[in-house]
């Protein structure tokens, strides 16, 4: 009974032990990891400097005339080593600021985020050597102990990496949409002339790397929606022409002014790439030479996007119609001179106008071609013939005449350009 009673006894003291034993053994490692991080703190500057040389010696980035300075990158190894080691030693109240202010500095620089990530491995890798190297020279520390130190080590990492590049994405987001807004204003001096100070497009044109003296036009693009990008990725496209160009995103158009040589397919390969890229419909100014001419070129191919018929081109070039363009930039006027010119033709019911209109619309497009016209009307030529004539009683105006048929023709652009003509502006 009594051996009983002692193995029990025996037992139950083992038993009781073997927690405080692991406590025991977590206060340890603990202790010896405040006692290696306290003699890494005090050799702080050594590690910086080699810390320092390893990533400069493997990153070009990080090489003298990168954006980094020595002292930069000195005070970033320091301060991420140190943040480091006050983990290592439980410190509390240890933030994550350090790795914060390095993604931000960096982003600010231009350094690639995947340089600041390896060079923070970099950093780790050369650390743990001097963990390693410190207590194999010191004692301060078993292997056991540092292989448990090892876990806290790269979690440490982690939260040092996630950080960094968090605040380096953030910070890059930031500074592009500064920069969008700042070349968005530069573009809008251009646009409006230097608003009173020629000298200012002169500066704006230096700061958008456009020249000031060259061959130019304007392109306003509708939008597809609310503040959304008419012509995707269009800079790049043109980069890829050889051509420059600066824009600018208002609600309801997508403004640029473009910069191409003065040779003859310059334009045809710009139309090209704009018909490509252009979710809607785009219109081109006429060209210019200097870009103080810019608010008068913009105004022009804001009448070519207005003027584009229906049925025309998704890109409509100012200089291709200046008929139609005329009638656009003289809405009010050209409304009055239409519903005149129209006369009763305007008072039909909607079908017959309709089809008077249309039928006179593709006998101009075909040149005053019965016969062509009523192919495409899939009609006979007659039934063209007697439209005509139709249209020649209720206006009191003959084809057969330069001068009638051209009032014709401008009443059409008119109908077709400013839906407006079928009432009378003055009624």
């Amino acid at each position: 009974m009594g051996a009983l009673l002692s193995e029990e006894s025996t037992g139950t003291t083992t038993t009781a032990k073997a927690p405080v034993d692991a406590v025991s053994a977590d206060a340890v490692s603990v202790d010896a990891a405040r006692r290696l991080a306290t003699a890494l703190l005090r050799r702080l500057p050594e590690l910086a400097e080699a810390t320092t040389r390893h990533i400069r010696e493997e990153l070009s980035v990080y090489q003298a005339s990168a954006p980094t300075g020595q002292d930069d990158l000195y005070l970033s190894v320091r301060d991420n080593i140190e943040f480091t080691l006050r983990r290592l030693a439980r410190e509390e109240d240890v933030s994550l600021a350090a790795p914060r202010s390095t993604g931000r500095l960096r982003a600010e620089q231009g350094v690639p985020l995947a340089s600041v990530q390896s060079a923070f491995r970099i950093g780790y890798r050369t650390f743990w050597g001097s963990m390693v190297a410190e207590a194999a020279r010191t004692g301060i520390a078993t292997d056991a102990e540092l292989v448990a130190m090892a876990g806290d080590v790269w979690r440490f990492n982690d939260e040092s990496t996630t950080a960094v590049v968090n605040a380096y994405n953030e910070r890059a987001a930031a500074l592009m949409v500064q920069r969008d807004q700042q070349r968005s204003a530069l573009v809008d001096v251009v646009l409006r002339g230097g608003m009173g100070n020629p000298g200012s497009v002169l500066e704006a044109a230096d700061l958008l790397t456009l020249p000031y003296d060259g061959t130019f036009v304007v392109v306003v693009a509708q939008v597809p929606g609310l503040a959304r990008q008419a012509l995707p990725d269009i800079e790049p496209a043109l980069r890829d022409q050889d051509m420059g160009s600066a824009w600018r995103l208002t609600p309801d158009a997508q403004i640029g002014v473009v910069s191409m040589r003065g040779d003859d397919g310059a334009m045809g390969r710009l139309v090209e790439t704009l018909r490509v890229l252009t979710v809607h419909r785009a219109g081109v100014s006429p060209r210019y030479t200097r870009l103080d001419q810019t608010p008068q070129a913009l105004h022009l191919a804001q009448v070519a996007l207005a003027g584009a018929a229906p049925h025309d081109e998704t890109v409509s070039l100012f200089d291709d119609a200046p008929l139609p363009m005329l009638v656009v930039s003289a809405p009010s006027t050209a409304s009055r001179i239409g519903h005149q010119v129209l006369g009763e033709l305007m008072d039909l019911p909607e079908a017959q106008r309709e089809q008077l209109l249309t039928t006179m619309s593709t006998y101009f497009r075909v040149d005053g071609s019965a016969e062509k016209a009523a192919k495409l009307l899939f009609c006979h030529a007659n039934t063209v013939r007697y439209r005509l004539r139709r249209i020649e009683q209720l206006s009191g105006r003959s084809f057969e005449r330069r001068l009638d048929s051209a009032e014709l023709y401008i009443a059409l652009q008119a109908l077709l350009h400013l839906p407006g003509v079928v009432r009378d502006p003055l009624e």
